[in-house]
């Protein structure tokens, strides 16, 4: 079964008051969503929320967290939204489980190799924002061949000439076959970031 994407931004001040405090107030519920020596791995998670940041936190112990929320408040995917959000973690954008999270993914894995950068599961704001106008130049290009409008790379790749020709070199490799439709998801990741300073969690589950 394709895995699905989720973006997150981080609050870490609220974090270390509101999440630490539920994680202690509903210390039995959050137990059964961690994993190997459970009492042990939450308290692991309460330290490094309270002493250090959610930020320290590992991609395993962030996936036992959104397990635990989304157990607690499904099927209601706004509460489980706005219930992350009070614990310091937004939710702010998701890729459902299709074909489309894999040609995601697969572009995210070419844009690492070419532009020798590892983007691991937490990034700051400004790689990320690299990645994606790379995306949406690669995206663009799939959409010319179709002679789809191409207004935000237009727009973009003035100041992005570089990105610009990495894309341009990869799509020529022909590497995969890749859908017009990914241009969306970048477009609105970039909107949704363009101006955000701080650390961005991309979670796939």
């Amino acid at each position: 079964m394709a895995e699905e994407l989720y973006f997150l931004k981080t609050n870490p001040v609220i974090a270390k008051i509101n999440l630490y405090n539920k994680l202690c107030r509903e210390e039995q519920s959050a137990l059964t969503f961690m994993n190997d020596d459970q009492k042990t791995s939450l308290e692991l998670i309460k330290k490094k929320v309270q002493e250090s940041s959610i930020e320290s936190l590992t991609k395993e112990e962030l996936l036992c967290l959104f397990s635990w929320f989304n157990n607690q408040y499904q099927p209601n995917n706004e509460e489980i939204k706005n219930q992350l959000f009070i614990n310091g973690l937004d939710l702010f954008y998701e890729i459902p489980a299709n074909a489309d999270v894999k040609k995601f993914q697969q572009i995210l894995s070419d844009y690492e190799k070419i532009s020798q950068k590892n983007l691991n599961y937490i990034l700051n704001a400004e790689s990320f924002n690299q990645f994606l106008i790379y995306g949406i130049f690669y995206t663009s290009l799939i959409q010319k061949e179709k002679r789809e409008e191409t207004i935000l790379s237009d727009y973009l790749k003035s100041d992005n000439k570089t990105l610009y020709s990495l894309a341009e070199n990869q799509f020529n490799a022909k590497t995969f076959e890749a859908d017009p439709a990914l241009s969306k998801y970048f477009s609105d990741l970039y909107d949704a970031t363009k101006f955000y300073k701080g650390t961005i969690i991309k979670l796939d589950k």
